[in-house]
């Protein structure tokens, strides 16, 4: 394959999974607790070499390159804006941390604090999770019915019951894992927050942290390269179409 050909398809490929990255943002744009992805790109090796037909550093044609690749699609954990809603059962993190929660028998982290009373008084997700609290048990209020308070230590008092809500953080180059529905899983047992090092609000929420405008620009930008790429392809195909044609003549 002509080389033009092979970075250009590399480089339309990119961009449309850059697309897909930024489509999701835009779709979470008002998804609390939300945190956007990132493509990162990275040079590509030539065809040759990723086919294994050459090796890097051998000096030959091959080391011009075959265009770029997304590398990764990290998670960028940077805090979003906190929305007063009034809502006793919301709770945001103004300091770092996650939320601890149960799905499946396993323990999951997140940073969307809208939670919501079961009539049983279970403290659960949206998505009808358990909330963990300090001790690693769900958290059950006797009197669904009456107020409660949580403070900044993330203490939920109702009369004279009173539970602490898990804030847990990964250990340190443990880098939380996207595992959908705003949960995220770490490799290794997370480390509690100390009590003092906690700022928890109530009736307070953590907003996407996708900033529409950004996103917005950057899909016009990867729609421009993914199209520009295409037309790239087509003329390659056309030379190469053109070059075939005059041969058979000859």
């Amino acid at each position: 394959m002509p080389y033009g050909l092979y970075i250009a398809a590399e480089g339309a490929h990119a961009q449309a999974k850059r697309l897909e990255v930024i489509a999701n943002n835009l779709a979470n744009v008002d998804t609390a607790g939300f945190k956007r992805q990132l493509a990162i790109f990275q040079a590509r090796y030539a065809e040759a070499i990723d086919q294994g037909d050459d090796f890097p550093g051998s000096g030959s044609v091959n080391q011009i390159g075959g265009g770029v690749l997304v590398r990764d699609t990290p998670t960028d954990f940077a805090p979003g804006p906190l929305e007063r809603t009034e809502m006793p059962t919301d709770a945001a993190l103004e300091t770092e941390g996650f939320f601890l929660v149960e799905k499946d028998n396993e323990r999951y982290l997140t940073r969307a604090g809208n939670f919501r009373l079961t009539s049983r008084g279970e403290l659960v997700t949206q998505q009808g999770y358990p909330v963990l609290g300090e001790d690693g048990v769900p958290i059950v209020l006797p009197q669904p019915a009456r107020p409660f308070d949580i403070n900044s230590a993330g203490e939920i008092i109702q009369g004279g019951f009173r539970r602490t809500l898990a804030v847990v953080k990964p250990a340190q180059d443990d880098v939380p894992e996207r595992v959908g529905e705003n949960l995220f899983r770490t490799q290794t047992t997370p480390e509690s927050v100390p009590l003092a090092e906690r700022r928890v609000l109530q009736g307070f929420l953590e907003r996407s942290g996708v900033r529409p405008a950004l996103e917005m620009l950057e899909l016009i930008e990867a729609s421009r390269l993914v199209e520009a790429n295409l037309n790239l392809v087509k003329a390659q195909d056309q030379m190469l179409s053109g070059l075939v044609q005059r041969l058979l003549r000859v």
